[in-house]
């Protein structure tokens, strides 16, 4: 009898075992294969969107880990919902979001981690970055690892303007001269500005402001007193000036009929199949193109904003605004955290971010490599070249609750409701 009971423990063992090795699989931590929450905004009409598949797919194949991808569209409302899932306590585990302002929240409640805590265990992590470009949050410590740069700057269809007559702008582009030719355009039947109000005013907001102010002081913010009125100095007027640029371009008709209500999505689809002439947008776009329009390329250029007063039109906005982030929940998790360091040192490697990059701004210590760049973008190379000036963007340095409010504000603004001033005080009351 005990040598039965003995077989018969012997063989439950053994089909134990071989039942564990034929479920388990063994991932990048040396136990059982992980799945990680991911959160970024490659979502399906961004223009990295596939290489940012090929790369999970990449890291999924190495590590036998899964990716549990969240990723959506870069506007307002992904930001807020990733504000909110971070609020109820429902966040990923790996989020690629901004490293500006928008992120202060996650930071200042203990949400993700610091990069110098993480080098306590992983020395060697983002050592393929360059620390100065880093960005330091306000306790002075760095959270994100640094993604491929950006730059923003006027794309122009080049069809639309040899039908219209119009020159394609150069880097000495005045804002005088720009009105001339949007009014050219609007006669010749086409819309001369392709943007949507109602969902991205902040390109042009951005570059208004700098035209009524300077490179220099692009990044200063208005402010309002004790009693929550507006300090109204000189950073103040040059707010209210943008706001008054954008209304006389609303009120001359050099923007979509529809832009109070269009999707970006829809203002930049006129403006590839060519309806519109000119659309601010940023780097990521060029890879838009590249895949919805490539058999077109030739008729899409990168040019310059049309300036006026101190600044030049060869000054641009552009840096580093985007990072992946651990959250303290992953790195708490011991069956995640290496996981989560293996898929970000994948993400921003030198191969990988390669891969992303053709004209884009770099915190690679080796920089990227592109090959092969496409007619759009060697006409980015090319107007970068000529690019006299840089500068970060100013709605990154305030609050998501004013800019918010700013931006919604801006339809009142260019329809009468409300004016510059009010806009601009109503946002300031909220940037705490």
């Amino acid at each position: 009898m005990k040598k039965v009971l003995a077989m018969f423990l012997v063989i439950a063992m053994g089909l134990s075992m071989v039942a564990c090795g034929g479920t388990d699989k063994t991932g990048d931590n040396g136990d059982k294969s992980v799945t990680l929450n991911v959160v970024t905004s490659y979502g399906g009409d961004d223009g990295n969107r596939k290489n940012f598949e090929d790369a999970v797919k990449a890291y999924e194949q190495d590590t036998g880990n899964k990716v549990n991808d969240g990723s959506a569209t870069s506007n307002e409302e992904w930001k807020a919902k990733v504000i909110t899932d971070f609020e109820t306590g429902s966040e990923p585990d790996v989020l690629f979001f901004f490293t500006n302002a928008d992120a202060e929240p996650f930071i200042t409640s203990g949400k993700v981690v610091s990069i110098e805590e993480i080098r306590t265990v992983y020395p060697d992590y983002a050592k393929n970055m360059k620390e100065s470009m880093m960005a330091t949050a306000s306790d002075g410590k760095h959270y994100a690892v640094p993604s491929s740069g950006f730059w923003e700057n006027m794309f122009v269809n080049t069809e639309v303007l040899a039908a219209c007559g119009v020159s394609v702008p150069g880097p000495d582009y005045t804002w005088e001269q720009f009105l001339i030719d949007c009014q050219k355009i609007k006669d010749a039947g086409y819309t001369p500005i392709a943007c949507s109000l109602f969902e991205v005013p902040h390109y042009w907001f951005e570059f208004m402001v700098m035209n009524n102010g300077t490179i220099d002081n692009q990044l200063d913010v208005p402010t309002v007193d004790a009693n929550g009125n507006l300090v109204e100095n000189a950073t103040a007027k040059k707010w209210i000036a943008a706001l008054e640029d954008l209304k006389t371009l609303y009120d001359k008709g050099f923007f979509p009929n529809n832009t109070l209500t269009a999707t970006d999505a829809e203002t930049v689809a006129m403006f590839g199949e060519g309806e519109a002439a000119f659309l601010i947008d940023g780097s990521w776009k060029v890879g838009y193109f590249t895949s919805n329009h490539g058999d077109e390329l030739e008729n899409y250029a990168i040019s310059y904003v049309p300036a006026k007063g101190s600044r030049s039109a060869s000054e641009a906005i552009g840096g580093i605004s985007m990072g992946y982030f651990i959250t303290t929940k992953a790195w708490n998790d011991p069956a995640k955290r290496e996981a989560a360091i293996k898929f970000i040192e994948h993400m921003t490697s030198d191969e990988v971010m390669s891969k992303f990059v053709t004209t884009e701004v770099t915190a690679l210590v080796n920089g990227a490599k592109p090959s092969g760049l496409n007619e759009l973008q060697q006409s980015a190379a090319d107007a970068n070249s000529k690019i006299t000036g840089v500068v970060g963007a100013v709605q990154d340095v305030i609050s998501s609750e004013a800019k918010g409010d700013l931006f919604s504000n801006i339809q009142k603004v260019v329809t009468g409701q409300m004016t510059a001033k009010e806009a601009v005080e109503s946002a300031m009351k909220l940037n705490k």
